[in-house]
């Protein structure tokens, strides 16, 4: 059907019926309409009307088309309905009217064009499936596009396009497929559903990137009308994006360039491609928002022209194709048109935008006595400082500003999204006009944000207090609950033991006035005269001292008297010297006996020495000038006497606990209940534990507290706390006791739970059972005949090989008589549940560890004894806080303590179980062999499973080729027998209509009509630029 005339501005989608005549209905192969017999009398007009009608309906028609097929005569309209019926009911069209035939189809082809090499003719039968479903969206009832839409038809589709490979893009079945879409968007339903999709214009996108040329033209024409759709520009700009990224395009548009100026050696086809690129082009470029936007057309149009379109259309005038030539001439004159109007902006006739020179005048004109000309004056000086050998991507990022401040409207909308996405010119110009509003309001967040991080800080101090007292209420609960039990159990021991007291001085008693009875055989119990009592018993050795005495001094001193040192005393404060101080009593004899230091004091500068050394921090350079001297006489002298490298680290430390020396010292000595140091800041604060020297040091300038370093203040306010360093070890053994704790129980309950499960499963002995008898069946001689084996001989199953499949082993050999015979023992894993866990304890650390919380325990309240000692202070809590641990800490310890003896008598058990009692094996030895044996008893069952899979997948496979070869001959029959008779109502569709006038060019007639008169009245001058214009073309 020849495309029929409309105009650009009258955009409203045509349908089948374009004329003011009314329509002549002919068959798809172009043979008139010939009369048929009716098989039921005509229907009164209101009935045929109301049937027609619902016809009607399914054909999705505009108002105006529905106006002229019902000025259709009632025998036209009974004929239209029975062969519309007739062909409803046919009995060979009915399993492929509906869209489930043909989405299945698909959906095989998708999934069986990588499995299979197809031949011709299962090419063309798979071609022919898509050819069919073109026809139906286009030939169909309503019902079947919208049936089509709801079985996500139009996702079945673009799932094909996307995974296609390199032969089937290449085919026709490419072609058909565009063509499918094309039909589903002739449809004013299918059309909003192929818009609504996302990805859907983009995957369309994708197969511009084939060598097939109806495929590109077929793509191209799609874009193209998309343009013309209300919506549809923008989501082809996006698109031609995602192609770029998805085609590795160095620019974007750089694929249809390259395909303009490329000759295919076929006319017909290079002449078709090159048509439906131009005419895609001039879509882009005069659609969506280049309608009515000069600088969005002057933008687009600048990157054809940069990829060097002038010189490709001067040489596509040799093709001689009207067509052709009508796009061509549509571009150059709406340029030359765009080109003028910039001009008139600066009151030329023509800009010659090759000229850097002519365009900064023009700017420096423009701009010059304003308020902007500042601005462009920064401008230029910041491109001086720009790097120009290299990172040219920092002018292309300058380029991209530039371009969305000139496209963005006053909306903030993009029309382009190319130069940078989520980028709000509007947004960032109010920001600048209000510069001083958002640095008040900078400034408010600013402070807000502080407040903020300050209640955050004290939120997660009172969370971490609360949670803490939970923990300790908790375990304390807990603790009390098992020492009630204890007790209770105790209790009743104690009176059980009172009994049999009771009963033995009763049986004492009558022994003793009774007769003498004979002597209690050798290693008899012994007993105790009646007369003996408790007084008679020695006493009970005494405490152990709490110090002991020192050993004898090696050294012992000499009558010889030392000489007495007259040391210079410097006129301030120095730098310490950190040594370790030898006893005065050891010195005669050695060679400290024979030197004399007072001599170096001679030839010493001290006053050199003191200025080098001074405790008090001066600055390296000199003061030179007046205000040099009245700065560094304003400054306090700071006294350090530590050393430098340990104060800094001090003073990093104190910055990131946030909190005043007075807090610290409070939260020290109320043992922390706040909360305030963290686990980590203690374990920190351990490193800056003030020395005896340092103490020393401190002590001699404490009158001089005011001007001491920040690190130096701490050490010394520190070092006032009674106890320090014991204070701070407990607190921190304290918080860390339950981490710890909770660290050791599992590794012990694994050792025990692990050893419980080796001993009692039963399926892991019917195993080792079944192994035993393979090992005695497969050895001979000496390695036969055997009663067990070493544990350790599990993992060397697998060693074994099969003489038949190397890929077998002897542990799948063992596997497979297990399912067959002892399908209950391949349950073993279930039963073993704690071996991994237990495989990775190391007994050795595991014992070292609770060795560590038993010295920490016993630290903790030998402190406890020396704070109960003094005297009373209500600010410390340490007594109280201490004594509730130790209370409860104590229980929870020696818990640990006999699971962890019960767990060793458990793991010796199970050595001997298994008959290595005389290995000496560790746990972690020990489980790992059964953990290691179960994982490649896991992994060789996944083996087995993955052979059968495999075995079963190729059985499928050959049953499926066998069933493929069955239906191509099936169908291959029924081609043969299928009668091809064209009865259906051909209906022309409004995106057909819209491709037809963008191919031809008609879609821009009104534009170059316009055009041209606008060129005839602008006069002489108009004349005079266009001819300019010409000569100076851009040659990019």
């Amino acid at each position: 059907m020849a495309p029929r005339k409309r105009s650009r501005h009258g955009l409203g989608f045509l349908c089948c019926f374009g004329g003011s005549d009314l329509p002549e209905i002919n068959l798809r192969d172009s043979h008139p309409l010939q009369y048929m017999e009716f098989s039921s009398p005509i229907p009164n007009p209101e009935e045929l009307n109301v049937r027609f009608a619902e016809l009607v309906d399914e054909l999705d028609l505009t108002d105006k088309n529905r106006e002229a097929v019902f000025a259709l005569p009632p025998e036209k309209k009974w004929q239209i309905y029975c062969s519309k019926k007739k062909e409803q009911e046919d009995p060979n069209k009915l399993a492929t009217s509906w869209p489930d035939y043909y989405i299945d189809r698909i959906n095989s082809m998708a999934a069986m064009q990588s499995l299979y090499a197809f031949d011709e003719e299962e090419t063309e039968m798979r071609n022919q499936v898509v050819e069919d479903l073109k026809t139906a969206l286009r030939t169909q009832p309503m019902r079947f596009v919208t049936r089509f839409i709801e079985l996500e038809g139009l996702t079945c589709l673009l799932n094909f396009l996307r995974s296609m490979d390199h032969a089937t893009c290449e085919s026709r079945i490419h072609t058909s497929l565009i063509g499918c879409i094309k039909a589903l968007m002739n449809n004013s339903q299918g059309r909003a559903h192929v818009l609504a999709q996302p990805e859907a214009i983009s995957t369309i996108a994708q197969s511009l990137r084939t060598e097939n040329s109806k495929t590109k033209v077929a793509v191209l024409e799609i874009l193209g009308a998309v343009c013309l759709v209300p919506g549809g520009h923008k989501k082809v700009l996006q698109a031609m994006l995602h192609y770029q990224v998805y085609a590795a395009e160095r620019t974007r548009f750089q694929t249809l360039l390259n395909e303009l100026d490329r000759s295919l050696g076929r006319y017909r086809d290079e002449v078709n491609l090159k048509t439906a690129i131009m005419s895609f082009i001039n879509a882009v470029l005069n659609a969506g928002a280049g309608e009515d936007n000069l600088e969005f057309r002057l933008h687009l149009r600048y990157e054809f022209l940069m990829l060097g379109i002038q010189p490709v259309i001067d040489k596509l005038r040799q093709h001689e194709n009207a067509i052709l030539d009508k796009h061509l001439d549509f571009f150059e004159m709406v340029r030359n048109e765009d080109d003028l109007e910039l001009a008139r902006r600066f009151d030329m006739v023509h800009i010659d935008t090759k000229s850097a020179s002519q365009m900064f005048e023009l700017i420096h004109k423009k701009l010059k006595h304003t308020e902007a000309y500042p601005c462009l004056l920064s401008v230029l000086h910041h491109c001086l400082q720009m790097p120009y050998k290299r990172n040219f991507q920092q002018w292309q990022l300058l380029d991209r500003i530039l371009q969305q401040i000139v496209l963005q409207d006053e909306r903030g909308m993009d029309p382009d999204l190319a130069p940078l996405e989520n980028f709000n010119v509007k947004n960032i110009v109010n920001m600048l006009i209000n510069e001083n509003e958002v640095k008040q309001w900078r400034d408010q967040a600013e402070k807000f944000r502080k407040e903020h991080a300050e209640l955050v800080s004290r939120l997660e101090r009172k969370e971490r207090e609360c949670e803490t007292k939970t923990l300790e209420r908790e375990e304390m609960m807990r603790t009390l609950n098992k020492m009630k039990d204890k007790l209770a159990r105790e209790s009743q021991e104690l009176r059980q033991a009172r009994g049999q007291v009771a009963e033995l001085v009763a049986q004492l008693s009558e022994i003793s006035t009774g007769p003498v009875s004979s002597p209690p055989p050798p290693g008899g119990p012994l007993t105790l005269s009646s007369s003996m009592t408790t007084s008679d018993l020695p006493p009970p050795p005494p405490p152990l001292p709490m110090g002991l005495p020192l050993p004898p001094d090696p050294f012992p001193s000499s009558d010889v008297p030392l000489r007495k040192k007259c040391v210079p005393q410097p006129s301030h404060p120095l730098k310490s010297f950190n040594w370790v101080k030898l006893n005065e009593e050891r010195v005669p004899g050695t060679i400290w006996n024979e030197i004399d230091d007072m001599q170096v004091f001679r030839i010493l500068d001290l006053a050199d020495f003191e200025k080098m050394f001074s405790a008090y921090q001066r600055h390296q350079k000199e003061l030179g000038s007046t205000e040099d001297i009245y700065l560094a006489s304003r400054k306090v002298k700071e006294l350090s006497v530590i050393d430098g490298r340990r104060a800094q680290n001090c003073i990093i430390l104190l910055s990131k606990l946030k909190l005043s020396n007075e807090e610290i010292r409070q939260a020290v000595l109320m043992m922390d209940e706040q909360e305030d140091l963290a686990k980590d800041m203690l374990e920190q604060l351990l490193k800056f534990i003030p020395e005896k020297s340092d103490i020393d040091l401190l002590e001699e300038h404490k009158h001089e507290i005011e001007r001491m370093a920040r690190a130096d203040r701490f050490l010394y306010e520190m070092s006032r706390i009674d106890h320090y360093q014991q204070r701070l070890q407990a607190l921190f053994f304290k918080k860390k006791f339950q981490e710890r704790l909770a660290e050791a129980k599992p590794k012990v309950e694994a050792i025990l739970l692990a050893s419980r499960e080796l001993i009692r499963s039963k399926r892991l002995a019917q195993m080792l059972e079944v192994v035993l008898a393979i090992g005695n069946f497969m050895n001979k001689g000496q390695r036969g005949s055997a009663y067990g084996f070493r544990v350790a001989s599990l993992n060397k199953i697998a060693d074994t090989k099969s003489s038949i499949d190397r890929n077998i082993s002897l542990l799948h050999y063992l596997i497979m008589i297990l399912e067959k015979h002892f399908p209950d023992i391949l349950n073993m894993p279930s039963e073993l549940q704690h071996l991994p866990e237990a495989a990775k304890v190391n007994l050795a650390e595991l014992e070292k560890e609770v060795g560590n919380l038993r010295r920490g325990l016993r630290a903790v309240e030998v402190e406890l004894e020396y704070q109960k000692r003094q005297a009373w202070d209500p600010k410390d809590r340490f007594v109280p806080v201490m004594s509730d641990f130790i209370t409860v800490s104590s229980f929870s310890f020696s818990e640990l303590e006999d699971q962890l003896n019960e767990a060793r008598a458990k793991f010796s058990k199970a050595l001997m179980h298994f008959g290595e009692q005389d290995s000496k094996m560790q746990p972690d030895e020990f489980f790992g062999i059964f953990d290691t044996f179960l994982q490649a008893f896991s992994e060789a069952r996944q083996d087995l499973e993955a052979m059968r899979r495999r075995k079963e997948e190729e059985e499928r496979r050959a049953r499926m080729e066998a069933m493929l070869k069955e239906q191509r001959e099936r169908e291959r029959w029924q081609r043969q027998r299928k009668v091809h008779a064209g009865s259906a109502l051909d209906e022309g569709g409004e995106f057909d209509d819209l491709v037809s006038a963008l191919r031809s060019g008609e879609v821009f007639d009104k534009d170059l009509c316009k055009l041209k008169r606008s060129r005839k009245r602008s006069g002489s001058q108009a004349l005079e630029a266009t001819r300019e214009r010409a000569i100076n073309r851009l040659n990019y």
